[in-house]
């Protein structure tokens, strides 16, 4: 049986599916075709005879029918109806799920025909079976679980020989253990998935080729700086395999042409390959005048289109496709921190951990919306720890421009290194481990490589490799002709020789820390997370959701826990084990810096509050240290989203609902912005373009808690592209506040308003205790005090529809706040609900949370699917609702 590793997403010049009774594959196409649904069945149920479970006409009539392509055990029964995931997800509904069905082997099966002609190849491809599986068609064994073993291990068997018109496929996966499988876990960032992700998560296909079988498309490009000037060298690479015994002569085609006009190449070179000799195809040519592809903020996003093909006498035998962008990543180290430049320009990485579906159900349109939710944000970067995901994702972000951080996960079997402490099961790699490690790293490379939305790839979280895995590591990255970073861990721990210092560091926080912490830069080797160097995961652990996300999956008695009993262990927080499992430390903060909450009501009002603060000043604060002596080169917030509802790490919920963190993190990360250091207290300017420049106006004003003013100042200053300033120091002003004041800062560009920024700031500060930090947390001495907010007189605010014209689309609105009162209205949240009162998803607000100066007016923009009104209320505004 000849076996390769072609290993090919996507390969084809036409998609279709296997069918049951329809869909064949003719005898001149060269096709891709996944097999689209399947029958599952426990082996507990009915045995594991494979050869005789893969015979065709075997009755299935009580097997249960899944319309996927591609999901794990629980994500087919959940698919099929078996299970309801709102159910599941209800309070702590999943904990008393009998995970006991998942602990012997399940069955996917599929019937399938095949019009298959002498001559023709047929293959079966895999690319991701979790974590290890036996595959059986028309009774004959074509892998067992120790040669199709790894989640991420894609691999190719030739089943020409066993192809009939009809043909039925088995295949037998086994219960996945974290501890001892390479797979997809979760760490302690939710409750396991009771089939710990076993199951066929990504799709099967089957290909039909001529005599010669290609590989994956690779794209290699070459520029040179400044890249808006440079030529680019395309080179289309892939391997050629002789199914034969003889030599063949092969004509490859190669063939380059821009998604949306421009320039378009085709070009042939003609190869000899001996009986069954493999080799690689290199076409290359040049574009003289390249669209380039930037990240969002900084330019457009044109793709082109790379296709080659071989035909054998004239016929064609194989082909693979692919889009690819122009561009160019690199890195450096300085001072230990690690520095990307994205197209030559120092590129500040500013983004979230993103978490795959608890039970990977894959949803290309929700992930899309969460893209759109990231632009939104202003982020440029999400990064997958261990979450992969499909081609789909990297599609998504090459068309939005969203730069992709991939890599391996933490605190399971792909860490489980001598040198590794912090694991309590450690199931050192044995020699087959290494070999499954390796062709995982290669599949991935594979697959993201034509991708101009990578930035990097790391091959270790928490810890780094050893030597030898490294080694094997890097020459799979050379074999799939890689052309971006690859960094060995994201944390400081060590490395291995091979690639030197990582450059990121991994020093939490993980749990609540006051904004100041961010700005509290020096001595840097105390200062852990503070806003200097690149920070791979921290946050303050904030994300709470509003209440109409809350009573999706909160009982009555979990609710009344959030704010009754603040020190308890909840379920939609990290697991029982974890130092997550309370919101302990949050709430301690909450208690004391804005008062014991009086009602769930308000507890949620000081929630968002305090997420906000919190997620601003970090954005902010690796903003403001981007000119720095030692420059804050990247955060990744911790998290961007979660794998189910849950009480914190996220910048907006599970249901796409966006709420405090959210909103703090956007404007914290404006393309133009002016922010306050809460440190120092300097006012900075921020743009994070790589074009705009120019003088620009700063207004920074304060007034106290009864609307009066305590000073008022406009300064004018020069903005640079790529940089951050301080404009003004307010330690004099700000010296005089007398308990509670609003500090207001704006940035304007001629009349055209860029920012603006409301500050809550009192005569008290938080203390940090640096010397007593954890992984985790700094503890908090004494508390800046807030609690006279709970005292504000009331402040009346109206919201109108606005009728000015010149919106983008019909989802679009302008409503125009006023407040009609001579005090601030503070923290004014705005929703969009539908007629029925839920809550409107996605939804995209220009400004939320906003806090009004005495009879201010002020436009914010909303969109969103299905809007019916919009219910208003604040800190100290009364709550309204307006139809729209």
């Amino acid at each position: 049986m000849w076996v390769q590793k072609l290993l090919a997403f996507g390969a084809g010049v036409g998609t279709a599916t296997v069918a049951a009774a329809a869909n064949s594959v003719s005898s001149t196409s060269v096709r891709t075709l996944t097999i689209p649904s399947w029958k599952i069945r426990s082996t507990a149920e009915v045995g594991n005879d494979l050869a005789a479970l893969s015979q065709t006409g075997v009755d299935t009539a009580s097997w249960q029918h899944v319309g996927s392509s591609r999901c794990t055990l629980m994500g087919c029964l959940l698919q099929a109806g078996v299970y309801s995931d709102s159910d599941l997800f209800y309070s702590d509904n999943l904990k008393r799920f009998d995970a006991s069905i998942f602990q012997v082997p399940w069955l996917y099966r599929h019937d399938f025909k095949l019009n298959t002609v002498p001559g023709r190849h047929y293959f079966l491809q895999t690319h991701g079976i979790t974590s290890k599986a036996d595959i059986f068609l028309n009774g004959h064994e074509i892998a067992n679980n120790t040669y199709q073993a790894g989640s991420y291990v894609g691999r190719t068997y030739d089943i020409t020989n066993l192809a009939t018109r009809e043909n039925a496929l088995v295949i037998q996966v086994y219960p996945t253990d974290y501890n001892y499988d390479f797979a997809l876990g979760f760490v302690d960032w939710n409750p396991y998935p009771p089939d710990n992700g076993t199951g066929v998560w990504r799709n099967v296909e089957i290909k039909e080729t001529g005599p010669v079988a290609l590989g994956p498309l690779r794209v290699r490009t070459e520029t040179t700086l400044p890249i808006e000037k440079s030529k680019a060298r395309v080179s289309l690479r892939a391997t050629a395999q002789n199914l034969e015994d003889h030599e063949i002569t092969i004509d490859a085609m190669g063939h380059v042409s821009a998604e949306r006009g421009g320039e378009s190449q085709g070009w042939k070179r003609t190869f000899r390959l001996g009986p069954r000799e493999t080799i690689d195809l290199d076409l290359s040519t040049t574009l003289q005048s390249p669209k380039i592809w930037w990240p969002k903020a900084w330019g457009d996003q044109p793709l082109y289109k790379g296709r080659l093909s071989v035909s054998v006498r004239g016929s064609q035998s194989d082909v693979v496709e692919s889009t690819f962008g122009i561009r160019k990543v690199t890195s450096e180290l300085s001072q230990d921190d690690r520095m990307f430049y994205v197209n030559g320009y120092p590129f500040q990485v500013i983004g979230g951990g993103y978490s795959a579906d608890m039970f990977l159900r894959w949803d290309g349109e929700k992930f899309a919306r969460q893209a759109e939710l990231m632009i939104d944000l202003g982020h440029n970067t999400v990064r997958l720890e261990g979450k992969n995901e499909h081609p789909e994702l990297y599609d998504i972000a090459d068309r939005m421009g969203l730069m992709v951080m991939a890599g391996w996960e933490c605190c399971d079997k792909w860490e489980a290194w001598s040198y590794n402490e912090d694991l309590a099961v450690k199931d050192e790699w044995t020699e087959s481990d290494y070999v499954i490690a390796k062709e995982s790293m290669l599949h991935e490379a594979l697959m993201q490589q034509t991708h101009p939305s990578m930035l990097m790839f790391l091959i270790g979280s928490d810890y780094w490799p050893d030597d030898k895995a490294t080694k094997m590591y890097m020459e799979a990255f050379e074999d799939a002709d890689w052309q971006i970073p690859v960094v060995s861990s994201a944390s400081k721990r060590g490395y291995p020789e091979l690639l030197g210092p990582p450059g990121l560091k991994m020093a939490g926080p993980y749990d609540y820390v006051p904004p100041n912490y961010w700005y509290d830069v020096e001595p840097a080797e105390d200062r852990l997370g503070a806003a200097f160097g690149f920070g791979s995961e921290l946050g303050a652990g904030v994300g709470t959701p509003e209440m109409g996300s809350l009573k999706r999956f909160l009982s009555e008695s979990d609710l009344e826990d959030l704010w009754k009993r603040p020190n308890k262990g909840l379920y939609h927080m990290s697991t029982e084990v974890s130092a997550f499992y309370t919101r302990e430390i949050y709430n301690d903060a909450l208690w004391k810096r804005y008062g014991a909450p009086t009602s769930l009501d308000d507890y949620l009002m000081k929630a968002q509050i305090m997420d906000y603060e919190a997620t601003r000043a970090q954005f902010e604060a690796f903003s403001v240290k981007w000119s720095a002596k030692r420059p804050a080169t990247g955060l990744i917030y911790w998290m961007l989203n979660n794998a189910w509802p849950s009480l914190h790490w996220n910048l907006f919920d599970y249901y796409l609902h966006p709420a405090g963190s959210y909103f703090g993190a956007k404007l914290g990360s404006r393309l133009e912005h002016v922010a306050y250091d809460y440190v120092k207290k300097d006012v900075h300017l921020i743009n994070h373009s790589i074009d705009r420049k120019g003088l620009r106006t700063v207004v920074a004003e304060a007034v106290d808690v009864n609307g009066r003013v305590l000073f008022h100042h406009r300064e004018v200053a020069q903005t640079k592209p790529n940089s951050s300033n301080s404009v003004r120091n307010l330690s004099k002003e700000l010296s005089e506040v007398d308990d509670v004041a609003f500090l207001r800062l704006t940035l304007w560009d001629g009349p055209k308003r860029l920012s603006r920024n409301v500050y809550w700031l009192t005569e008290t500060v938080d203390t940090l205790n640096w010397e007593d930090s954890s992984w985790y947390h700094t503890p908090v001495e004494s508390f800046a005090n807030f609690t006279s907010l709970n005292d504000m007189k009331p402040a009346k605010v109206s919201v109108r529809k606005s009728l000015l014209g010149g919106l983008s689309n019909k989802d679009e609105s302008v409503l125009v706040l006023q407040n009609h009162s001579p005090v601030p209205a503070f923290f004014v949240r705005l929703n969009l609900v539908d007629n029925h009162g839920e809550d409107v998803v996605p939804v995209f607000w220009s400004d939320n949370y906003v806090t009004l100066w005495p009879h201010e007016r002020l436009e914010l923009r909303v969109r969103g699917t299905g809007g019916h009104a919009v219910e208003i209320s604040g800190m100290n505004v009364a709550a309204a609702r307006l139809t729209v």
